[in-house]
């Protein structure tokens, strides 16, 4: 099944969280997948799926994690297509450790990053990223802005 965006959790205590992500993207009718994948507990799986996404026509991968918060690291590191990481608040820092750990990625495996807790601006941003070749999508988003 070919999906516009694949969305990646590092645990399933992170779904109500990411759950935003995927009501946005049925809003603007992205097609989208979501995976409990983690970077550390099951790293061999997470870069399965990331390949077998971009194979099959992945456009945008968003990536919610907390604490070290690799996730997204590691799927940009499998992929030339846009990785969103979205820092989840956990841990004594409450999302601190995760927003820098997303942000701060190696010249040349760029990820982009929205605040902590920020899946719903992550499917935004994933939309905005579709839609720069789809009018009707842009003008989808361009409609959502003044309702």
């Amino acid at each position: 099944m070919s999906v516009q965006v694949l969305i990646l959790m590092g645990s399933k205590s992170d779904m109500p969280v990411m759950q935003k992500a995927a009501d946005t993207l049925d809003e603007f009718g992205v097609s989208y997948e979501m995976l409990i994948r983690s970077a550390h507990r099951t790293p061999v799986e997470t870069v399965e799926a990331v390949t077998e996404a971009d194979k099959n026509g992945c456009q945008v991968f968003i990536c919610g994690a907390g604490m070290a918060a690799h996730l997204a690291g590691v799927v940009a590191a499998h992929t030339v297509k846009p990785v969103i990481g979205v820092p989840l608040a956990s841990g004594a820092l409450q999302g601190q450790d995760a927003l820098l750990a997303t942000v701060m990625m190696p010249p040349g495996i760029p990820v982009a990053t929205v605040a902590i807790g920020g899946a719903k601006n992550a499917a935004i941003l994933a939309v905005q990223m579709i839609a720069a070749g789809n009018e009707k999508l842009s003008e989808a988003l361009r409609q959502a802005r003044i309702a």
